[in-house]
């Protein structure tokens, strides 16, 4: 079989996908991407660069719109090369995102589409207003409508979709629901697993050293922004660390969001902690930046207690790893973290944003350690059954078989 993939930052949510298409030994594999440092054996990387970006002095709603058009442009410009030397794909796969497929059903009207339908933008009831720090004028209302356009284009293309979670699935209008499958995302069990002897020892990981006796407290987002509840984690910060002298907490993330503004002064870290003052020890609040995955993974595994917070928007991958390895979870009790975490089964759900509400629920959670236990035995057996990466595999195998009539 012959698949064309694309996303613009390779291989984004396709790797584990096309890596088990690769150990087959039996399919032709091409992966469109914007240039980058990654590869993959066994898969042809195909590079292209956007020929400008969007145009300042398109109307600031339309520069979505206007930087989609412009990479369509350039994915199809470097599709129709390796078209012309003869490739035809059965399937094309990749990400909506950045409109990269808008164009390629032009270039092979007979190649059946399978598109990654990410998040469907609203003016209420989600993200937007969700956090009454930052509250979004209705004269906003129309940008955010209007995000929503490569969304819309792409479902005009009349092609089979996918999401990943119920939660993502239902923010799209309910008349396009049944174009996109779900297809669940997991965890790779045999890396992501629960390993408690961290927690017997002194454990020294990156430049922390932590004692058994020490409580360890973990946060992890991509960017240290409100989106994923770092104002919150902040503000409770005190109380935490009054309650329990003998408590550290890492923090995993970089200074720049990923959603949401910047705010003044360039990072939420740095506004945060001029806030709070002396409020936050440095000795006991580590923050990390960026990390390898080993030592992502041995500080969940480390773990006493982790902490996932996040708006009504997508939910990242660290939450089901962090599942996965059986981590004691403690999470904003919003819709992405619902469709994951039954609070008191498999972890916790506490009221958010509310810095004093995550004060109390993690201290509660600190004081019962027989239910702490439980909750990482649960969530490891929870993540065996529902978060499998090899069932997620299946259901992408099986979902091009559909499309395709062919087993790849």
């Amino acid at each position: 079989m012959k698949l064309l993939f694309v996303h613009q930052n390779f291989p984004g949510q396709y790797l584990h996908i096309a890596r088990h298409l690769v150990q087959t030994g039996a399919h032709e594999i091409l992966f469109v991407t914007e240039p980058n440092q990654n590869s993959l054996p066994g898969v042809r990387k195909i590079t292209y660069r956007p020929r400008r970006p969007a145009n300042r002095a398109t109307h600031e709603n339309a520069r979505d719109l206007d930087a989609a058009m412009i990479r369509a442009e350039a994915v199809a410009a470097a599709a129709t090369q390796f078209k012309n030397l003869g490739f035809t794909p059965d399937i094309i796969i990749g990400h909506h995102g950045w409109g990269e497929l808008l164009s390629l059903p032009d270039l092979w009207p007979g190649a059946p589409m399978l598109g990654y339908f990410e998040f469907y933008y609203r003016s209420t009831g989600l993200d937007v207003g969700f956090d009454p720090e930052f509250p979004t004028p209705a004269t906003q209302f129309p940008q955010v409508r209007a995000k929503n356009a490569v969304n819309l284009l792409a479902l005009a293309l009349d092609q089979a979709g996918q999401t990943p979670t119920q939660f993502q699935r239902h923010t799209y209008p309910e008349w396009a629901r049944p174009q996109i499958r779900l297809i669940p995302e997991g965890a790779d069990l045999t890396v992501c697993k629960p390993n408690p002897a961290l927690r017997r020892k002194t454990c020294r990981i990156a430049n922390l050293s932590i004692a058994p006796r020490e409580t360890l407290i973990t946060y992890v987002a991509r960017g240290l922004e409100p989106y994923r509840g770092f104002h919150v984690l902040m503000r409770a910060l005190p109380a935490i660390l009054a309650s329990r002298k003998n408590l550290r907490i890492a923090i995993i993330g970089a200074d720049e969001p990923s959603y949401g503004p910047t705010p003044p002064g360039g990072s939420w870290r740095k506004l945060l902690l001029a806030e709070l003052g002396g409020a936050i020890d440095p000795d006991r609040v580590h923050f990390l930046g960026r990390v390898e995955y080993d030592i992502f993974r041995t500080l969940l595994q480390r773990s006493d207690l982790h902490l996932y917070l996040t708006y009504p928007f997508v939910a990242s991958w660290s939450l089901r790893e962090s599942l996965a390895m059986g981590c004691a979870v403690l999470g904003s009790d919003t819709g992405p973290v619902r469709e994951f975490i039954v609070h008191g089964r498999n972890g916790l759900l506490c009221r958010f944003p509310d810095p004093a509400a995550l004060a109390e629920a993690v201290l509660s959670a600190l004081e019962n350690r027989p239910m702490l236990d439980q909750l990482r035995a649960n969530a490891r057996a929870e993540a065996e059954a529902t978060l499998d990466l090899n069932q997620h595999i299946e259901a992408f195998l099986t979902e091009i078989t559909r499309l395709t009539g062919m087993a790849p």
